[in-house]
């Protein structure tokens, strides 16, 4: 490719990605913290649901089936590799930000998906369809916003949900277990043509078993961890907390760059983690069997408690006392997060690397299982459902060859891709935010009341 093209689009990544981006994003988490009364509060109570069957409801899985289904789209890589960028490049103050950036992230993933669920269509053969293209569409009347959505998400997902993620496990599996990169791409591809083929139904079913077990595993291993790391558990902390807002230098030869850049790269990593404001989650979770659309909206907003404030903060907590632990993990000269946190996993005899790479192999194929729903949703809203066999085989055939080939220049465009996702879908959750606050009224304090609007029947 062109070097001037290649140059157009890292300058372009560059400024979609720029401080105005993320301050729409953190601005819509309290924003939307704000309009909907803090609906953080209510976290014990969306745990719950997430484990409640409401199979009398309409939809086409159980609310459990879209939370692990968004689960296994947003836990990934990048709760790994992506943390310890951040500090890499922030600092361990980071680990603070990222961790704030959840918190209050919680509100807009729950107003994008009461919104997708509001907004939600049924196709003549039975699916349940609905997302940021048919909020736009059914509450605002910007189709064209919707079509625009739908169109870089599709795109999108052969990036950043297969490509990217497909590349890092054939990366594992090469260095640690010396299988050639090609046989990891077709091995890959196989398994998710299984899965895939079979529809949400199936989708849903294996995510249901894969997410519990690599989260479950991943944070135990990260808790024995930090019990083998205990001498340095409350100096890390201290750490963390004391970075996150003045610059200076750490023990174990940490060092932070500054409130500044812990904030930019902590809220950027929180960002990216757990994919509120991008609008991808509410596209499954539009498939809920659920009474009403609060119900379903509590349910997914737990997935950002789950993703950013539990599983990141673990990844955060595990390298800055490894590496304070072990001094010759000269933070400094390392701006790399994959080299830095193989390094630090690497501290931990026997078990260490175990972790890293089971966590990253299970994270990585459940990522690419997950945004081929999202794809194949995005395209059936552009084409109709004769694109969804063609959509298929493309995402398998790239899961393939994604081994063998060069994935900067994808990486850069699929994460464009994400944040022009982002600002259609932010559009949508604060020009609606009255019906979000409107719905919280009147479904919150009565969770088994019964949704009265109809699920209008669409040809699509």
């Amino acid at each position: 490719m062109p070097d001037a093209i290649v140059n157009l689009i890292n300058v372009t990544n560059q400024w979609v990605w720029a401080w105005p981006t993320m301050g729409l994003l953190l601005g819509t988490h309290l924003f939307m913290t704000l309009r909907t009364g803090g609906i953080q509060r209510k976290l014990l109570t969306a745990i719950r649901l997430s484990v409640t069957k409401d199979p009398d409801a309409e939809g086409e899985v159980s609310q459990f089936a879209t939370l692990t289904t968004a689960l296994a789209s947003t836990i990934g890589t990048g709760n790994i590799i992506g943390v310890g960028t951040s500090i890499a490049l922030g600092g361990p103050g980071a680990v603070f930000w990222c961790w704030i950036a959840g918190i209050f992230g919680i509100a807009t993933k729950y107003a994008e998906s009461l919104i997708a669920v509001k907004y939600r269509v049924k196709t003549k053969d039975g699916r349940m369809q609905g997302g940021a293209m048919y909020a736009l569409e059914r509450g605002l009347h910007l189709k064209w916003l919707g079509v625009l959505f739908a169109l870089f998400g599709t795109l999108a997902s052969f990036g950043i949900g297969c490509a990217t993620q497909v590349n890092a496990i054939a990366t594992v599996c090469q260095a640690n277990l010396g299988i050639p990169e090609w046989v990891v791409g077709l091995v890959v591809a196989a398994l998710t043509a299984l899965v895939i083929f079979g529809g949400i139904q199936s989708i849903a079913t294996v995510c249901e078993k894969l997410v519990p077990f690599m989260a479950g595993f991943y944070i135990l291993g990260c808790l024995g961890i930090l019990v083998y790391n205990r001498d340095y558990l409350v100096a890390a902390v201290a750490t963390i907390l004391r970075l996150a807002f003045t610059p200076g230098a750490a023990a174990g030869g940490l060092t932070g760059g500054g409130i500044m850049l812990a904030m930019r790269y902590g809220i950027a990593r929180g960002l990216f983690s757990n994919e509120s404001g991008m609008g991808s989650a509410p596209i499954v979770a539009a498939a809920a069997q659920t009474r009403n659309p609060v119900r379903q909206a509590l349910v997914s907003a737990s997935g950002t408690f789950w993703d950013t404030v539990v599983v990141c903060l673990m990844t955060g907590l595990v390298l800055v006392s490894s590496i304070m632990k072990n001094p010759a993990i000269d933070m400094g000269a390392i701006s790399d997060g994959g080299i830095l946190t193989t390094l630090a996993f690497d501290q931990i005899p026997v078990v260490g690397p175990v972790i890293l790479v089971v966590g990253i192999i299970s994270f990585a194929f459940s990522t690419v299982l997950g945004w081929s729903y999202y794809g194949e949703r995005c395209l059936e809203y552009l084409v109709g459902s004769k694109g969804q066999l063609l959509y298929r085989v493309v995402y398998v055939a790239v899961a393939a060859i994604a081994p063998v080939v060069a994935l900067n220049l994808v990486w850069t465009i699929a994460d464009t891709l994400n944040a022009l996702m982002a600002i259609p879908n932010l559009i949508a959750v604060l020009l609606l935010s009255g019906v979000v606050a409107r719905e919280t009224k009147l479904y919150l304090n009565d969770l088994d009341k019964r949704c009265e609007d109809p699920v209008p029947v669409v040809d699509r």
